[in-house]
C-alpha cells in the first residue's frame, strides 16, 4: 500500500506517519508540506510546497497511491473566518479533487473534529463540516474522521503553544481520561492506526466519530 501524508509535520500527522511507517503492508509514504519532517526513512519521500492550496507542481507526483490521509490544519482560536476556510477547506478541496483525477479508487481520510456540524453554533464546526461533505461527496471511499481529545503519544507535539501548555498541564490526567472517557478521547498513534484501517478495510460509515475510531 501507498499513502501520501498531508500535514505530517503537525501532531495528527506526526502519529499518522509514525503508524504508516511502521506498517508492513506499507511500502511507500509521501509526504506534503510547506516543512520537512527531519526524518530519514526508507520508505519516505517528502515534497515540499509553498501554498497547500495550489498542487500543480507537484500533481505528475502524486499517480498511484491508495490512501491520503489529510492532516493539515488550524486551530480556529484567533483567526478570522476567510483564513480559516482557506485552510480548513480550500486546502483539503484541492487536494482531494486533484487526488480524485489521478486516483479515483483512492481511500481519502479527513480529520475534522468531533462537534462538527453544518448547521454548528461556531464557525469552526460549519467549515469542518463543509469540508467532510465535500470529500465524501468526491471519493467513494471518503471518511471524515471526528477525534475528541487526542494524547499526544510517542513524541508527538503540537505546532499550537496554546495546545501544548494544556497537554503539558493534563498530562498526569490523560492516562486516565483516555480509559475512562473512551467515547470521546483517543491517542495520536491509535488515530494513525484506524486511518491504516479505513485503507485496509473501511468502515461502514464515512462519517466515523471518536467512539468508532477506538
Amino acid at each position: 500500500m501507498k499513502v501520501i501524508i498531508f500535514g505530517a509535520t503537525g501532531m495528527i500527522g506526526q502519529g499518522a506517519l509514525r503508524e504508516s511507517l511502521l506498517a508492513q503492508d506499507v511500502t511507500r509514504v509521501l509526504t506534503v508540506g510547506r516543512r520537512p519532517t527531519g526524518l530519514r526513512h526508507p520508505k519516505l519521500t517528502e515534497l515540499t510546497v509553498p501554498d497547500a492550496g495550489d498542487l500543480t507542481a507537484i500533481e505528475d507526483r502524486l499517480d498511484g497511491y491508495d490512501a491520503c490521509f489529510y492532516c493539515l490544519g488550524i486551530s480556529s482560536a484567533g483567526v478570522d473566518e476567510q483564513t480559516y476556510t482557506r485552510i480548513t477547506y480550500d486546502y483539503p478541496a484541492v487536494a482531494a479533487h486533484t487526488l480524485a483525477a489521478r486516483n479515483p479508487d483512492l481511500t481519502f481520510v479527513y480529520v475534522s473534529g468531533a462537534g462538527s456540524n453544518p448547521d454548528g453554533r461556531t464557525m469552526w464546526s460549519r467549515v469542518k463540516s463543509r469540508a467532510e461533505l465535500e470529500i465524501i461527496k468526491t471519493f467513494k471511499h471518503g471518511y471524515a474522521f471526528r477525534p475528541g481529545f487526542i494524547q499526544p503519544t510517542h513524541g508527538a507535539t503540537s505546532r499550537t503553544r496554546l495546545y501544548r501548555v494544556g497537554y503539558d498541564l493534563l498530562a498526569p490526567l490523560t492516562p486516565l481520561i483516555i480509559r475512562w472517557f473512551p467515547r470521546i478521547a483517543t491517542t495520536t498513534d491509535a488515530l494513525g492506526r484506524a486511518m491504516l484501517r479505513a485503507a485496509r478495510t473501511g468502515f461502514p460509515t464515512h462519517i466515523v466519530e471518536n467512539a468508532d475510531l477506538r
